[in-house]
């Protein structure tokens, strides 16, 4: 009995963890359209808390949701949150990931954090992007307000 009850939490366990982590993809002449024109002196600070619990403030952009699109074509917004991942594919296959709402665009790069703890900033340029996704990591990342 109690082998059955494992098997049926883990199978469900599996089913959920790949359900939950949808992928969603920006055309990257959308992606210019949403962030292009932003400078740093229109972004917002905002507050997270950590999975430690460590409150950090961070400037951010002033974008509530970003325009995406689904596996079946279907258009839809994201709100954006701090567990947000957004991964670049360039002209050679390489991938980048940065945390959302840590990224800053320019007519030429985008920059982002790659890591929460080590806070390594990367810079991509914008012509060399070939594919955008962008998908919730499901880590504890929560904005707060104070």
């Amino acid at each position: 009995m109690t082998k059955k009850i494992f098997y049926f939490i883990t199978s469900v366990g599996i089913i959920l963890l790949l359900n939950s982590c949808t992928t969603y993809t920006i055309p990257v002449e959308s992606f210019k359209r949403q962030f292009m024109g932003l400078d740093s002196s229109t972004y917002v600070y905002v507050v997270t808390r950590t999975p430690w619990g460590e409150k950090v403030k961070y400037k951010t952009f002033p974008i509530d949701y970003v325009d995406c699109v689904d596996k079946k074509g279907n258009s839809i917004k994201l709100e954006k949150i701090p567990s947000l991942e957004i991964r670049f594919t360039d002209s050679n296959d390489r991938k980048t990931v940065f945390y959302f709402d840590r990224i800053s665009v320019t007519d030429t790069v985008v920059t982002g954090i790659e890591s929460w703890i080590l806070l390594i900033r990367k810079t991509i340029a914008v012509n060399k992007i070939k594919k955008i996704e962008i998908q919730d990591g499901r880590k504890s990342y929560k904005y707060i307000h104070e």
